[in-house]
């Protein structure tokens, strides 16, 4: 351990630490991306929900109630994140700049790690489900160093859809169950092990005084839904809400195939019953409790290396996800609950800690809010970003945020303000309205009540990006 320490402590002197650059680069960057993770936690007011980790984070930072993405599903929503670039902007004339945030704070003299999945591949390089590929970078000039921990499970994707013992969902034996519940340690299954690899980088950085930017992209809770069995023990006697009923009345409703797909403990009826909704909304939380668990060793170590006076912390969700409302399971949709997800940032020494704003904010914030706080040597980013900083309501509380968030989904460009949701399709050119004012599954199209509302939403679609 000593010697690993050693090599990346001389590794960091040979590749050159400008000083010039330490004291312009103002904050490291711990980034932490949780697939599938919809605002079901403690901090997000679900009392039911076992996320402490999460939790504290959130008293010390900044929580986000209406965040959104702008496509609910993990490559489009990560790539508009990570490029700062929406995927309803046209051509643009690039420029020497940084595609990705990360290879932005690279070029600023900034160490850069992926540990899990923070582009679409698990372990940043491209490769097939099936392991075929040829495995060069999913971001080029990104990262410094890609160690994520396969385990027994071999490679990227395998360790993605990993069940125990090294078993995993495309090792072609068939290995296809919603939920596993079985181990004992949190290292038996992936996203323990990465945690691990996480907290040692961190020492790491602690002993080379290198200014990092650290990726971890935790894969749980997306499907299947695998967790220690103290995870899924924690919910036995915790009495969980059934989600809103009603088939939304939207051309954009699924099947919810994914979910359907894989060999459940229970009937596979549609709509579920009401022991299966409890069984799956159980197996979900406690896969979210895993994770929380995970988050909060790696921001144990930032705190006891005292690397957290110095570093920013993200932790974001990458879409949201459908329980059973509306009777979906699932994302792939234009609706709420795949659009809004998760966001919480904490900045060294913020007055505005345990904050929480109902400022509509997107993905495409993150990378402007990186490059304002970071203040990275080098900003020049290949084309015009799309979003606004969330700096200043970060340090004041106020700010500058748009009137509307806005989402795609195949044919759908659905647009929120704060009490409506439009969802506009570009076949048809016919826009539906939902007034979630009161009920976010609102599913009755109220287009004709409200004519003025529909035009002031498909105005913002047409507004160009700045």
């Amino acid at each position: 351990m000593k010697l690993g320490i050693k090599l990346v402590a001389l590794l960091f002197l040979l590749i050159g630490i400008n000083t010039v650059q330490s004291q312009t680069n103002r904050y490291n960057v711990l980034f932490i991306a949780v697939d599938d993770l919809r605002p079901e936690l403690g901090c997000y007011g679900a009392d039911y929900a076992q996320t402490p980790s999460m939790d504290k984070l959130a008293s010390t930072g900044m929580l986000f109630n209406r965040h959104y993405v702008q496509v609910a599903t993990c490559h489009s929503s990560r790539l508009s994140m990570l490029t700062g670039r929406s995927p309803g902007a046209g051509k643009r004339k690039s420029q020497d700049g940084a595609r990705f945030m990360p290879e932005l704070f690279r070029r600023s003299g900034y160490h850069t790690t992926c540990i899990g999945k923070i582009s679409h591949s698990p372990d940043g390089r491209k490769f097939q489900y099936n392991g075929t590929g040829n495995g060069e970078m999913e971001l080029p000039n990104a990262w410094d160093s890609l160690p994520t921990p396969f385990g027994p499970w071999k490679r990227g994707w395998g360790t993605f859809f990993a069940y125990a013992d090294g078993k995993h969902r495309e090792d072609g034996q068939g290995h296809r169950d919603l939920m596993q519940f079985t181990v004992e340690k949190d290292s038996d299954l992936p996203d323990g092990l990465m945690a691990e690899t996480a907290v040692e980088t961190l020492r790491n950085y602690k002993a080379s005084g290198q200014r990092f930017f650290l990726g971890l992209g935790f894969f749980k809770p997306h499907l299947p839904f695998v967790a220690p069995k103290q995870d899924w023990e924690a919910f036995s006697d915790v009495k969980l809400p059934a989600p809103s009923e009603g088939k939304i009345d939207s051309e954009f409703w699924h099947r919810s195939g994914e979910f359907y797909k894989y060999n459940a403990p229970h009937e596979k009826t549609r709509p579920l019953s009401l022991e299966a909704t409890n069984q799956s909304r159980r197996a979900y939380l406690a896969c979210v409790r895993y994770t929380d668990r995970q988050v909060g060793k790696v921001l144990d170590a930032l705190q006891e290396l005292g690397l957290d006076e110095d570093t920013v912390v993200v932790l974001w969700g990458d879409h949201g996800w459908h329980l059973g409302e509306q009777e979906i399971w699932g994302k792939h949709s234009p609706f709420e609950r795949a659009n809004r997800s998760v966001l919480i940032i904490r900045i060294p020494g913020m007055k505005t800690a345990g904050v929480k704003t109902d400022a509509i904010v997107e993905s495409l914030d993150l990378f402007p809010t990186m490059i304002e706080l970071c203040k990275p040597s080098f900003n020049k980013t290949q084309n015009q970003l799309d979003g606004e900083s969330l700096a200043p309501l970060l340090m004041t509380g106020v700010g500058n945020q748009g009137d509307v968030a806005i989402s795609y989904w195949n044919d759908a460009v659905s647009v929120r303000d704060q009490t409506h949701r439009l969802i506009f399709n570009k076949k048809t050119k016919v826009s539906k309205l939902y007034d979630l004012s009161v009920n976010a599954d609102n599913s009755v199209d109220c287009a004709n009540e409200f004519p003025g509302i529909v035009n002031r939403l498909e105005g913002a679609i047409q507004k160009p990006l700045k």
